[in-house]
């Protein structure tokens, strides 16, 4: 029977690193990797595993790389701190590593996420499959800041039961991540070569609610599905506006002193201090 290392970023994440590690006890072996916690998220973490990772944070991908080559596990799990794996998930990964099927690389998983007291099933949020299970040395993170993305080689299948994501209790907890991750997204966008559109700032904000809530359902989530795709078009406008606002601090460093006004000018950090759970989904999203 192959083995099963699972992957876990944390960062204060005591209310929720007990339960999330609680699904998957029986792995061959739980990697934890902490990027400064002040709570108590490391010592509960040690009640499952002594493999326990403190690390300088320099994005979602590079903590995850790290991680996998710390694993000693013929299959990799990747589970964030918010998320649980189900008894019947669980039997089938089993499954999957008594038979470890040759020419088989990888596993893509769905995700039933549970936003504001609801289960989503739309906005095109469920089944919005990730892979998560993984052959190890099939599998590498890009190394952005936030929505990296994993490239597996070779053929995946996809599992037939879900993943839990209890991604946002409250609001305040989604807008917390809301300004994090716009930030970085922003961040990812500059380091990339990507230049300001005046049309992304009009045009893909209201594009993004409609895709959403139109398109695809989000009215069928009742209340929670407005919300949620009302936020998802700030996210994206906020996403641009960060963008806009690096761009134009760095022509004006780089343009002629201009005379003194009479306002006041307000400097604002550009350190984003590291992330302690994973967004949801790629792209023009929201945070989850």
């Amino acid at each position: 029977m192959a083995t099963l290392t699972v992957i876990t970023l944390t960062l204060n994440e005591e209310k929720n690193i007990v339960s999330c590690l609680e699904t998957v006890r029986w792995a061959d072996e739980i990697l934890v990797i902490d990027s400064g916690s002040t709570d108590a998220t490391l010592a509960l973490a040690r009640t499952f595993t002594q493999r326990v990772f403190t690390i300088t944070w320099e994005g979602y991908g590079a903590a995850r790389n790290f991680a996998l080559g710390q694993a000693a596990g013929d299959w990799i799990l990747w589970l964030d701190a918010d998320e649980r794996v189900t008894p019947e998930l669980a039997d089938e990964i089993r499954e999957i590593l008594r038979a470890n099927p040759e020419g088989v690389n990888g596993y893509e998983i769905a995700r039933r996420a549970y936003f504001l007291g609801r289960w989503i099933r739309h906005c095109g949020w469920y089944p919005g499959r990730v892979t998560r299970l993984f052959r190890k040395g099939k599998g590498k993170f890009n190394e952005t800041r936030v929505h990296e993305h994993l490239h597996v080689e070779g053929r995946t299948l996809r599992t037939r039961h879900d993943l839990l994501h209890l991604t946002d209790p409250d609001l305040q907890h989604y807008l917390y991540k809301f300004n994090r991750y716009t930030s970085l997204a922003a961040e990812d966008m500059v380091a990339a070569g990507r230049r300001f559109s005046f049309a992304d700032l009009l045009f893909r904000p209201p594009f993004q609610f409609v895709k959403m809530y139109v398109l695809r359902g989000g009215f069928l989530d009742g209340v929670e599905g407005l919300i949620l795709s009302v936020l998802s078009s700030a996210y994206v406008f906020t996403k641009y506006a960060k963008l806009w606002e690096k761009t134009h601090r760095q022509r004006s460093r780089t343009a002629p002193e201009s005379a003194p006004s009479s306002g006041h000018r307000t400097t604002v950090p550009g350190k984003t201090p590291p992330p302690g759970d994973q967004p949801a989904h790629t792209g023009d999203s929201s945070p989850s």
